[in-house]
């Protein structure tokens, strides 16, 4: 099929990445004439594990390019993928202005029918809108399909490739024949594809996201629990966890959730739900815990350092989770600036997001060359990232490094006993 992507951010990116791995002719569009050059030249703007490889490999094979024409990218294809931000508005509804803006464009551009297709996290009712807004603008027939993505950032290449569900919107038959044609490449395991009304495919995505930030906050909050009773939120956590009706994703406590994604969409479902007068109270409280838990660690630094002033912090991670270099809404950031606004000095690692971080944090924190750099001289070791090469440190190397063994760790990677028979203070989220 050929196909255009507008938007080449991270979703259009993979997006017209896999349609070009299974086959497909894709065309992606933006409007950033450096971005497009640097994705030509097979540099890409975002870290995301295999994704280069994909993208440098169909530009080769001539299935995938890149332009800054709309207009020729419209002509040439026969569906048109709407892959562009949805940033929040203040009141924490998703901002359209992108999204009908590609959408007018689309429409000046038509060549004769297409399939459109929302592909970026929308509202309840973007589908009628984006429809009306190109019927305005062309005589030719147009289909608009809700397709919402599910991407987890840092496995997306394999969870758009191999899918646990594609959701689609379509009353018209030949439409859902073609997208059906689409994606039948990516659930030969079986997995569905489920067609529904477009209302309910807008819905999906925020539902999905909402609940899967309710588990994360849920279990923060047994973490605090534990912490005030005793109890220790591992043993916790196996135990809920071991409960088919329940299962263990999204159920390890921490510092909070960030990113792209579940901030902005359980803002946006809470407003969507009073919006239309059904107000979602559970939802407007899972925000609450989590703005609560990104900065629970601090006052524990605190105390355990007796006080911050003129103490110094190694941080361990500042993207808002492994295998991605997106900090958007990361807890390391909150922490950071909590940090040094009591008088601490920061020194800071992160294996692929410290660059984006320099941009967005004081120029107080000293970026290291490697995790071990960081603990020069620290009072206090704070894990606020993930990653694999943080989990099995060498102790001994760390405790020789540090002025003081402290260790604050945000994502209970390591097991107490372990840590504690190395010579340190442990501090965990719910652990003993």
């Amino acid at each position: 099929m050929k196909i255009g992507v507008v938007g080449t951010g991270y979703v259009g990116l993979v997006a017209a990445a896999c349609f070009a791995e299974n086959g497909n002719e894709v065309v992606g569009v933006d409007i950033d004439e450096a971005k497009i050059q640097a994705l030509r030249e097979g540099r890409i703007p975002i870290y995301e594990p295999g994704l280069a490889e994909i993208v440098v490999h169909n530009v080769g094979e001539g299935r995938l390019r890149f332009t800054t024409d709309i207009d020729d990218a419209v002509r040439q294809s026969d569906i048109l993928f709407i892959a562009v931000g949805t940033p929040q508005d203040e009141d924490g509804s998703a901002d359209l202005q992108y999204v009908l803006k590609a959408a007018e464009q689309i429409g000046d551009a038509m060549n004769g029918p297409k399939i459109v297709v929302n592909k970026s996290t929308v509202p309840v009712g973007t589908a009628a809108k984006v429809k009306a807004t190109i019927e305005s603008r062309t005589k030719h027939a147009v289909s608009v399909v809700s397709n919402p993505e599910f991407l987890k950032e840092g496995a997306a290449i394999d969870d758009f490739l191999k899918p646990d569900r594609v959701v689609i919107e379509t009353s018209d038959p030949a439409t859902e024949a073609a997208m059906r044609e689409l994606y039948e490449p990516f659930v030969r395991s079986g997995k569905p594809i489920l067609c529904m009304d477009n209302v309910s495919a807008e819905l999906t995505k925020y539902a999905s996201n909402a609940m899967l930030a309710l588990r994360i906050s849920f279990m923060n909050e047994i973490a605090n629990l534990c912490d005030a009773t005793g109890a220790d939120v591992e043993s916790v956590r196996r135990g809920v966890a071991s409960d088919s009706r329940i299962g263990g994703a999204f159920l390890y406590p921490g510092l909070g959730y960030g990113g792209s994604c579940f901030p902005k969409d359980v803002k946006a479902i809470e407003h969507t739900s009073r919006e239309f007068g059904a107000p979602m109270e559970i939802v407007a409280a899972v925000e609450r815990v989590n703005a609560r838990q990104k900065t629970i660690m601090l006052p524990r630094i605190e105390k355990a350092l007796g006080g911050l002033s003129g103490k110094k912090v190694a941080v361990w991670g500042v993207a808002f989770k492994p295998r991605t270099d997106d900090i958007r809404e990361a807890p390391a950031l909150f922490l950071i600036e909590g940090l040094l606004a009591k008088g601490a000095a920061v020194s800071a690692f992160d294996p692929k997001a410290m660059d984006h971080a320099k941009r967005v944090l004081p120029p107080a924190v000293h970026w290291a060359k490697n995790a071990y750099e960081t603990l020069s001289g620290a009072d206090a070791l704070l894990l606020a990232t993930e990653w694999n090469e943080f989990r099995e440190p060498d102790f001994a190397k760390v405790r020789s490094l540090m002025r003081r063994p402290v260790i604050f760790d945000g994502r209970n990677i390591y097991n107490p006993k372990t840590v504690r028979a190395h010579g340190f203070e442990y501090v965990g989220i719910g652990r003993r």
